[in-house]
């Protein structure tokens, strides 16, 4: 066997999960550039018009994407509590099941995709100057949905034992042909929108592709026999139920998302073009907390698996430390250099003026959003991924909502919906941090056995 994904369980706490997050960041980093080169290059190409069609799809592309992520990232819960456990033979039947899983999850979201499209487009007031080119963009990029499913289930199995460094291998290969295919669609063929969500599909299947192969090819415990692909029932439940919470989690928070998007459309598309702009940009700025959350579900997983418990605390420490520094300054940056950021994307200075005051309202509060996702992600690594599903919902969907669908209709100016953000995460850092403080969690997961 190789023992390559043990670094998570042994040696210095420190650098097992910096090691294990610095791919991740990478990682991430070149799948951020997925949607990013799209919004640049239609930007630049197609105009405003074109690049508010390409951003009104974000909230309702991770609406229905979301749920499977989170269903995948239970998966990747019990295949990693497993493998600290060392419990091979169940391991095998999670990485089977894990990816039948994937099969069917890539085409019922085809169809979904395909057939919803437009009706929720419309729901959701998008411009009629922009509703074509969303419809196009988004029927494209759901076309594609087996790619991007199966891209995450074989990416989070590698996570899952411990290895972040060749799925961000097969990202910057992937990233270089979206890159290319995107300036040959829409740069040089002028095939529109539409292409854009093509190159985004077909650059992240060479990555599910390449991931999925490597998984066959090791000679690891974890190695992948196609004809053993199934599910297994008792499997199958234990990753539902670590994964359904999840799963559901971001489908409501992207529904709280949807209804803001809703709001920012009747604003007109300078305003929908300008947040999807500040988007992107955000969307870079949250790496670093994402990938200390992503490395926390992992370790704590692993390491309660062994029965480490005191490992899984100190390690929990520390990267929330890590997570909420780098966040912040982060947030410092983007604050003073969000002008020269947005004219990348569109020169527009209407565009640029309300980017940079979304900017301005939320990037100095970066390290909440960061302490909510690290203490998620040490529930979720426990299993106990209730615990974040109630607080985001409460706080990112209800309590957002709410204040925005009233606050509007007395003051209706966009940097009310802005201020959204910063309350809510405000709320839900305080739930986490009394939970975090005064529940006896690290017992708690002693007794929690998958």
């Amino acid at each position: 066997m190789n023992n390559k994904g043990t670094k998570l369980l042994e040696g210095p706490i420190w650098k097992g999960i910096v090691s294990f997050a610095i791919p991740l960041f990478l990682g991430n980093l070149f799948q951020q550039l997925y949607n990013t080169v799209d919004s640049l290059i239609v930007g630049n190409f197609l105009g405003s018009d074109a690049l508010a069609a390409v951003s009104s799809s974000g909230s309702l592309i991770f609406l229905l994407v979301g749920f499977f992520n989170g269903i995948a990232m239970g998966a990747g819960v019990v295949i990693s509590k497993y493998f600290g456990a060392r419990d091979y033979e169940n391991l095998k039947k999670a990485v089977h099941t894990d990816i039948a899983f994937g099969f069917v999850a890539g085409a019922l979201l085809m169809v979904l995709g395909m057939i919803l499209a437009p009706q929720i487009l419309v729901l959701m007031g998008t411009p009629e100057s922009v509703l074509p080119n969303s419809i196009v963009y988004f029927r494209t990029y759901f076309a594609g949905s087996l790619a991007f499913v199966m891209y995450n289930i074989v990416m989070g199995i590698l996570q899952a034992v411990g290895d972040s460094k060749h799925p961000l291998y097969y990202l910057i290969f992937s990233s270089i042909v979206n890159v290319v295919l995107d300036l040959l669609f829409v740069g040089v063929f002028r095939w529109g929108v539409g292409s854009a969500a093509l190159a985004t599909a077909l650059s992240q299947a060479a990555s599910a592709i390449l991931c999925f192969i490597r998984l066959v090819r090791t000679n690891d415990v974890y190695q992948v026999h196609i004809r053993e692909i199934r599910f297994h029932p008792h499997i199958l439940k234990q990753i539902i139920r670590i994964g359904l919470p999840s799963g559901l989690q971001n489908s409501l928070i992207s529904i709280g998302n949807i209804v803001v998007q809703t709001n920012i459309n009747k604003f007109g598309v300078m305003a929908v073009a300008a947040c999807g702009v500040y988007s992107k940009i955000e969307g870079f700025a949250f790496l670093p907390i994402t990938c200390f959350a992503m490395s926390l579900t992992t370790f704590i997983g692993q390491n309660l698996g062994a029965r480490q418990y005191d490992r899984a605390k100190r390690g929990a420490y520390f990267a929330i430390a890590c997570s909420v520094s780098l966040a912040e300054l982060v947030g410092v940056i983007v604050y003073f250099l969000m002008p020269y950021l947005a004219a990348a994307f569109d020169n527009t200075p209407e565009v640029v003026a309300i980017a940079t005051k979304q900017a301005h309202t939320e990037a100095l509060f970066f390290c909440l959003l960061a302490f909510s996702h690290c203490i998620a992600g040490i529930m979720r690594g426990a299993g106990k991924s209730t615990v974040p599903m109630f607080t985001m919902l409460a706080s990112w969907c209800i309590i957002r909502i709410t204040y925005i669908t009233i606050t509007v209709h007395f003051i209706p100016k966009i940097q009310v919906i802005f201020w959204a953000y910063p309350l809510t995460w405000s709320i839900s850092s305080v739930i986490f941090l009394t939970y975090f403080l005064k529940a006896d969690w690290i017992h708690a997961f002693e007794k929690k056995q998958i």
